[in-house]
């Protein structure tokens, strides 16, 4: 088990997140009523719905929102989402992995490959970036949860794999099979976190600076615009000074 690692680049990613408040809910209402119409509409029965639910409740989504998109989930009106993972190249070589939920596959295609080519990136096909990835468990925690040592220890106890701790928050990671109950077991040592989902972990990193940082942060910003676009992950490590001239 691993206890200290790089949280600042996930962290200012959390921040620029945060100024699309409206955005991000409408692609947290997306995942709720995608998961809700998978499975059953009930998050105890469903993990992935309860996933999708925390993942709200942790960016303070109130409840009666949460309740209509797992209610829209039986409407007869509900879209047709499809999920889609698109791979790509950034600034400095940095390796890029974005995943979308759309009704309209040839929009969101051109949206993000417009991205790509407007910001010093290019996308590629698929499999070209993500056997430098590993398909894990994400449960996400923040730094109210406790100190390192009680994050770890719980971790450990309820059976996780890994542990990234910082400043920021705690980062817990598990085998893809692993991670529901996982998450389940850390409630009751650490109470609810702030998201349990699936995850590219890089497998090493890319350092960028300067002019290619700041053209990889306006990259990943214009994806994470696109309405249709979920989670953007990436092998890049932007150094804190870099961070600190970006804003």
């Amino acid at each position: 088990m691993a206890g200290h690692s790089k949280y600042k680049n996930i962290m200012y990613r959390k921040g620029a997140q945060d100024k699309k408040r409206s955005s991000l809910f409408s692609k947290l209402s997306r995942e709720i009523t995608v998961a809700a119409k998978m499975g059953l509409p009930d998050p105890e029965a469903n993990a992935r719905l309860r996933a999708a639910v925390i993942a709200a409740r942790a960016q303070s989504m109130p409840k009666d929102n949460i309740q209509r998109s797992i209610d829209k989930a039986s409407g007869n009106d509900v879209e047709n989402y499809e999920e889609i993972r698109y791979e790509g190249f950034g600034p400095g070589g940095v390796a890029i992995i974005v995943e979308a939920l759309t009704d309209n596959r040839n929009r969101t295609a051109t949206n993000v490959r417009t991205a790509f080519s407007k910001n010093g990136g290019n996308l590629g096909t698929g499999g070209s970036v993500s056997h430098g990835f590993e398909r894990l468990g994400l449960i996400e925690y923040s730094a109210s949860a406790g100190d390192d040592e009680k994050v770890l220890e719980a971790a450990i106890e309820a059976g996780a794999d890994d542990v990234q701790s910082d400043e920021g928050g705690h980062r817990i990671w598990t085998s893809v099979e692993n991670l529901h109950e996982v998450a389940k077991a850390l409630e009751p040592l650490l109470g609810e976190g702030e998201g349990a989902k699936l995850a590219w972990k890089p497998t090493t990193e890319v350092e960028v600076r300067g002019d290619e940082a700041a053209q990889l942060m306006k990259l990943i910003d214009a994806l994470e615009d696109d309405d249709d676009v979920q989670t953007v992950w990436g092998n890049y490590d932007v150094p804190e000074d870099e961070l600190e001239k970006l804003g």
